[in-house]
């Protein structure tokens, strides 16, 4: 009946709906990419060959970094097996087959019962590892049905999403307690996800796989801007709208502070990256975009990093991070990524969808938090107190190290399941 009733409503909201997806689909590329994938028509290149399937569901750009080194594990750990990796953004889908590879790399199907039982029928999979909490009920229920067993990894529910979840917990139960194993990020995730049906027992903390991600390799965005020599960088990652303007705004005062100093503009969104430039322009500051070349940086400028997938390796130039998400009521972005390079980091006031991460920082005084009008003077304190700076980089890389270790437990939980399916590695 839950499921009737949640297929009734999905199909009054597509009928509805269906004007405004029809119009963003001929004027917008991105609601296009993807779409026969989507519906269910399944690529030649995931039929099921001579390997059994593990089929991975990342659903944009975060989801994959933090399952990258899984899916490294996974494939150099289990060879018996072939690994394939479903996104739901077209971010998300671009960085996935740059790390992964194009060939088992696609767009994760809609929750409609058609599209799912296509994958399901094709990739015939022996597991569905599904990272964080990307519970959809017909896909659940499809796995369940065919008696595919299911894993949550990096299992979380964020203090925004806890009050939904909660209220929800009726409709989840039923839908969580098949699961085979929830591999959560803490001690609070884990009692969440106890109490909204997942078995007890089949829930267990293995720690956030974020902790153990590393940049992959140099990206060519560093390269470049290390050819600046004698030049310093305030990296700023995953801004969202009216961070920009406020880092703009404060920019004199920065760069009086410390002449030496470019600021390195990371939108987190690539449809975004118009508006920005457009915001840039209209400034009248000096900028140029990575797309450009980056060629003969000077001081002083402003550079505006137009790309996927290069940020995580821009910040280990950076003198002083900030990660964005944070001055706007966003939930913030992930504080590891800079930390990991024992750089100083700089967040507002909302990082709820990065707490705990978060909190470990400030714990160890790893990380200062700063409002919009506070923003200026926090991040000439650490530009010109290189010592005090430097110290501070070095707690982050340390609250990082000392984390490490989720992605060996998530695997030795993955390969448990997969020796119960009697198919070895």
């Amino acid at each position: 009946m839950i499921l009737f009733l949640y297929n009734l409503a999905l199909l009054a909201a597509l009928v509805v709906g269906a004007p405004w997806w029809l119009w963003q689909m001929a004027t917008t590329r991105k609601y296009r990419e993807g779409l026969a994938e989507r519906l269910g028509r399944v690529p030649a290149r995931l039929g099921r060959g001579d390997k059994p399937v593990i089929w991975l569901h990342a659903v944009s750009v975060g989801e994959v970094l933090a399952v990258s080194r899984l899916v490294e594990e996974l494939t150099q750990g289990y060879s018996g097996y072939r690994l394939v990796v479903s996104t739901t953004t077209r971010t998300g889908q671009a960085l996935a087959r740059e790390r992964f590879g194009s060939g088992r790399v696609f767009y994760c199907p809609l929750d409609l019962t058609w599209a799912v039982r296509a994958y399901l029928q094709a990739m015939q999979p022996a597991l569905v590892i599904l990272a964080e909490t990307e519970f959809w009920p017909n896909l659940l229920r499809g796995c369940f049905q065919r008696r595919i067993p299911v894993v949550v990894v990096n299992a979380r529910i964020s203090d925004r999403s806890w009050p939904r979840y909660r209220r929800m917990r009726w409709l989840w139960r039923p839908l969580l307690r098949p699961l085979r194993g929830v591999l959560a990020q803490s001690g609070t995730d884990a009692e969440r996800l106890r109490a909204i049906g997942c078995a007890p027992d089949r829930v267990v903390v293995t720690g956030n796989l974020k902790f153990d991600v590393r940049a992959a390799q140099e990206a060519e965005a560093t390269r470049l801007l290390k050819a600046a020599a004698g030049l310093r960088f305030l990296v700023a990652g995953s801004t969202l709208e009216g961070e920009e303007a406020a880092l703009m705004e404060a920019w004199p005062r920065l760069l009086a502070a410390d002449p030496q100093l470019i600021l390195v503009l990371a939108p987190r969104h690539p449809e975004r990256f118009g508006a920005v430039a457009a915001l840039l322009e209209r400034s009248g500051l000096p900028w140029v975009r990575r797309s450009g070349g980056l060629r003969e940086l000077a001081a002083g400028q402003i550079v505006l990093l137009d790309t996927i997938g290069e940020l995580a390796s821009v910040y280990s130039l950076a003198a002083v991070a900030f990660v964005g998400g944070s001055i706007v009521a966003a939930g913030g972005h992930n504080p590891l990524e800079p930390a990991q390079f024992g750089v100083a980091i700089v967040m507002g006031p909302h990082y709820v969808n990065f707490r705990a991460i978060t909190e470990d920082l400030r714990a160890q005084a790893a990380v200062r938090i700063a409002a919009r009008d506070e923003l200026a003077t926090v991040l000439i304190e650490l530009l010109r107190g290189r010592k005090e700076a430097a110290a501070m980089g070095a707690r982050a890389r340390q609250v990082f190290e000392a984390q490490a270790g989720a992605t060996a437990r998530t695997v030795q939980a993955i390969g448990a399941l997969l020796a119960e399916r009697g198919v070895g590695a």
